[in-house]
């Protein structure tokens, strides 16, 4: 049970936004003593939209998952479900069903027992309660496992379990804590393709947080990049990896992460060193006026190699420092302009330590940020 607000404490209820809203955050802010976990944090969720809150330890974004569970109270701000302020609503009252990073199952109850358990606590009829187990084992495709015990299940089976005792409650909002974190590598796969597929069958809101920026990028319809209890970028998977509006976000995203090269903005040609860099096809932000410190982003993979070097707009050299076969990659660790520099080249590339690579860089794929504020100019 969540400790509960004196009702005269209470602020006045915000209006909640416009429809098509499934959850809506308004002015949110959590503090443990002196230290801010979240900071007047506002954010709209869409109906039916798959949302994803990414970051790293710390930044704050199972503390939103669980105020919005109802698990935290916030320290001021509202939410808003539906259209109704849950703020100080019970998590059985949301219309929320979590599934948690551990899989948090009754050892002692068959895979049926564990999914009609809250229902039969709920007293729905024994009918409905066969009606919902049995349409949330056929979606998840666990029917042979219904009479098996948890310990008798793979981690993966525990997991889909787990999915469905959130799914038979019918609820408007699933919210997963990281739910894949304890499982292989292959197993994780194989779950994100399920999970995708669910939501597109139910279209169901959901809520879904890691730090496993794959994850993210495969299973977001938009994904809300979190630091220091503040959203850094909300924007659909394409936009955050093409345009991140800052340097944190650029960073964050894409693995090896992107190559941050740093000198001066003169007009629309970024120079470092003996290294020339006309804009030319750049999408900006906002046009910069007269010279200024710049930091241009290039990611490993848009990095131009092979015999494409000849038509590309700008050309330079990087001696392989080190060199990373990864099957159907090759990463290629240099430098260039005396800062690190990396490069994600085809598998069957021919590349050994102390080897001098021709390469290409095309500016309309580049990022380029203010070196003081280090917003995406």
């Amino acid at each position: 049970m969540t400790m509960t607000a004196d009702p005269q404490s209470r602020p006045a209820d915000r209006t909640a936004a416009s429809g098509g809203h499934s959850v809506e955050i308004r002015d949110l802010d959590l503090q443990f003593g002196a230290v801010k976990v979240l900071q007047k944090l506002n954010l709209d969720v869409h109906e039916g939209e798959f949302l994803v809150l990414l970051g790293s330890s710390g930044c704050g974004k199972s503390t939103l998952l669980n105020c919005i569970a109802g698990l935290l109270e916030p320290t001021d701000g509202q939410i808003f479900i539906k259209g109704r302020n849950v703020t100080w609503e019970e998590p059985s009252n949301r219309g929320i069903g979590m599934v948690f990073q551990s899989y948090a199952l009754y050892p002692q109850m068959s895979v049926r027992g564990n999914l009609s358990f809250g229902l039969k606590n709920a007293r729905f009829s024994r009918d409905e309660i066969e009606r919902r187990v049995s349409r949330a084992a056929e979606i998840l495709q666990i029917q042979p496992l219904l009479d098996r015990k948890p310990g008798a299940l793979s981690g993966g089976q525990r997991q889909r379990v787990a999915i469905g005792r959130a799914l038979v409650r019918d609820v408007d909002v699933f919210l997963f804590d990281e739910p894949l974190s304890n499982l292989d590598a292959k197993l994780r796969a194989d779950l994100r393709v399920e999970l995708k597929r669910l939501h597109s069958r139910l279209r169901n809101t959901m809520i879904y947080v890691t730090h496993d920026q794959v994850e993210a990028m495969t299973l977001a319809d938009r994904i809300a990049i979190m630091k220091g209890g503040e959203i850094m970028q909300l924007a659909s998977p394409d936009e955050i990896y093409n345009r991140p509006k800052n340097r944190y976000v650029a960073d964050f995203i894409g693995s090896p992460s992107m190559n941050f090269l740093e000198g001066q903005l003169q007009g629309e040609t970024f120079r470092k060193d003996d290294l020339s860099l006309p804009m030319v096809g750049y999408d900006w932000a906002s046009r910069p006026q007269g010279e200024r410190g710049a930091i241009v982003g290039i990611r490993p993979e848009h990095v131009i190699t092979g015999e494409l070097v000849a038509g590309a707009p700008v050309r330079a050299e990087v001696v392989a420092d080190v060199v990373e076969p990864m099957g159907s990659d090759t990463l290629v660790w240099g430098t260039l302009g005396g800062e690190a520099f990396r490069i994600r080249m085809d598998g069957n590339a021919r590349v050994k330590e102390g080897d001098r690579l021709p390469i290409g860089i095309d500016p309309s794929r580049a990022s380029l940020f203010d070196s003081r504020t280090e917003l995406r100019l």
